[in-house]
């Protein structure tokens, strides 16, 4: 398929700028696959769309405070994204998308401007790979970096120059990370959020499962993937990067029930998100004698015409 048959025209005054408050009124296109009926309601209206016996899976990762902000010694500013941990450069190695670090030499040191570190912190930059940088910090990601949120949220920017950093990363770490997100993840955690996941409150969560409807967690780590854009003219030839997966032991065998009354005609299986859709769409068919968790990579890329073989349907964000 050609990308270009996928372009549409887009009224940017129609792009939601702050979240929803609260997170459920956020409007919802209910599409049947089989009559092509159009509902409009709400994700508050969600439990009168699933039924007793149907299972949600939803992407537990954590989002870490992956962006960045630096000045080199000349007063430059360098912006950039901490994409993946690397063990090979020690504590605080990472692989990290600059902006604005052309000029900056290997080994030079850079101050980081950290929203909660109270001492001076700072990046080395310690090499280069063919689509960013090796670097390591200086202190933990989690007192110098900043919630990576999407360019269309505007209410940072908006704020940034205003009141106390510190305060106002605090409200975006809590309103930029879903309500089942994982204190501890055992992958290394996001750099951006599965966002069809943050309109799902506690309370609309509780409500499902009143209603028979299985929750269902699993891991896919969100990359640098998320942020590269479709640069080819046939989107099957888009190359995918790799991204992590993780089902626990208690989520396999929780889907295990599910697939085997789903094959008896029972329940549905509702992925959250794209990257729940990914991550069961390429989980491998694992011996289900064998226990803890399954771990694996993807590079998984549905184009039209896949063959769905788990998910039956899906709540997603529109993107362009």
């Amino acid at each position: 398929m050609r990308t270009d048959e996928l372009d549409y025209p887009l009224d940017e005054s129609l792009v939601a700028t702050h979240p929803a408050e609260p997170r459920e009124s956020a409007r919802l296109m209910v599409v049947s696959r089989a009559s092509g009926e159009v509902t409009h309601a709400t994700v508050g209206d969600l439990p009168g769309f699933l039924a007793a016996g149907d299972a949600m899976v939803v992407n537990a990762t954590r989002v870490i405070p992956a962006r960045i902000k630096a000045r080199r010694a000349t007063g430059a500013r360098v912006d950039g994204l901490l994409v993946e941990p690397r063990s090979e450069l020690g504590a605080g190695g990472w692989f990290a998308l600059l902006r604005n670090a052309k000029k900056a030499a290997i080994g030079e040191r850079l101050a980081l401007e950290a929203p909660l570190e109270t001492g001076e912190a700072s990046l080395e930059l310690v090499g280069r790979e063919a689509e960013g940088y090796l670097v390591r910090l200086g202190a933990a990601v989690e007192a110098v970096g900043w919630t990576p949120l999407p360019p269309y949220i505007r209410r940072a920017r908006e704020q940034g120059g205003e009141g106390d950093d510190a305060a106002i990363e605090a409200r975006d770490r809590r309103d930029y990370q879903t309500s089942f997100a994982v204190a501890a993840p055992r992958l290394g955690g996001s750099v951006a959020a599965p966002t069809a996941g943050l309109h799902l409150t506690g309370s609309l969560r509780a409500e499902l499962k009143t209603r028979g409807v299985r929750e269902i967690p699993v891991e896919l780590e969100v990359g640098m993937g998320t942020f590269k854009p479709v640069e080819v003219d046939r989107i099957e030839d888009h190359p995918m990067h790799r991204e992590r997966c993780l089902v626990p032991a208690a989520s396999r065998a929780a889907l295990a029930e599910v697939l085997a009354a789903r094959a008896a005609g029972r329940g549905r299986i509702v992925a959250v998100g794209t990257t729940s859709v990914r991550t069961l769409e390429s989980m491998p068919d694992a011996d289900a004698a064998l226990a803890g968790d399954l771990a694996w990579d993807t590079r998984l890329l549905i184009t039209p015409g896949f063959r769905f073989r788990r998910v039956d349907a899906l709540l997603t964000n529109f993107h362009l």
